[in-house]
């Protein structure tokens, strides 16, 4: 078989084998943390298989979720995931690169799993060198531009690896967005946070600060258990 299917509680997605990042537990965090408030219009920014669209929409029952990425195999594959999904009326996939996206709907919320690496060698596969890659879509632009899709009162959601998550909060701060709620997730206890959940907002707010342990001694913590319990099958 040329794909890989995934079953969640609600859903299943089929993931091609050429897509260039495949399912991850990044995906799965983003997706059950961001946007915690009600949300009506949601975008899903370099949606790769569908996966934070469909999760939008199994925790918003009222969002209409619109999602977009630069490669063709993965919006073929999203498109394909959405129609088969219990909510097909209220997702639709978008073929192309966000940056270049001309629209006169704004959204109340906007998630994404950018590309974080900034340096090094580019992957020679080129829908993988898309996906990890910020060439094409650098975090400055990224920001710019969800500042214009967003609604005044909106949130925009993101996850990142710590080092490219922190700088990414500093040019966010640096261009007059606010920080909500920011999330270190570590592995285990003993290891210090790979991971950075924010949510950023474009009106003055205290920050929520949050901390988030995948696992204890072998076993998944309550926390983590809490938080994807509604999506995970092993839950």
């Amino acid at each position: 078989m040329n794909e890989k299917i995934f079953r969640f509680k609600k859903f299943t997605l089929a993931i091609p084998h050429d897509l260039g990042m495949p399912l991850s537990t990044d995906g799965v965090l983003l997706g059950a943390w961001g946007l915690s408030s009600p949300q009506s219009r949601i975008l899903d920014i370099g949606t790769g298989s569908g996966l934070l669209a469909v999760m939008c929409a199994q925790r918003h029952s009222h969002a209409h979720i619109d999602a977009i990425d630069l490669a063709w195999n993965a919006y073929q594959a999203a498109s394909l995931n959405f129609s088969h999904s219990p909510w097909p009326e209220r997702l639709k996939a978008h073929h192309g690169n966000v940056l270049d996206c001309q629209t006169t709907h704004h959204y109340s919320g906007i998630i994404c799993n950018p590309p974080y690496f900034t340096t090094g060698q580019s992957s020679q596969q080129t829908s993988r060198a898309q996906a990890r890659h910020t060439t094409s879509l650098p975090h400055g632009r990224l920001l710019a531009h969800c500042r214009q899709l967003l609604m005044p009162s909106g949130t925009a959601a993101f996850i990142l690896p710590t080092t490219e998550g922190e700088q990414f909060i500093q040019k966010a701060q640096a261009n007059g967005w606010f920080i909500q709620r920011c999330c270190y997730v570590a592995t285990t206890e003993k290891k210090s946070a790979s991971r950075i959940l924010i949510e950023l907002t474009l009106q003055p707010t205290t920050t929520a600060h949050e901390t988030l342990v995948i696992r204890h001694n072998g076993q998944y913590t309550q926390a983590f258990t809490s938080l994807t319990r509604d999506f995970y099958l092993k839950m």
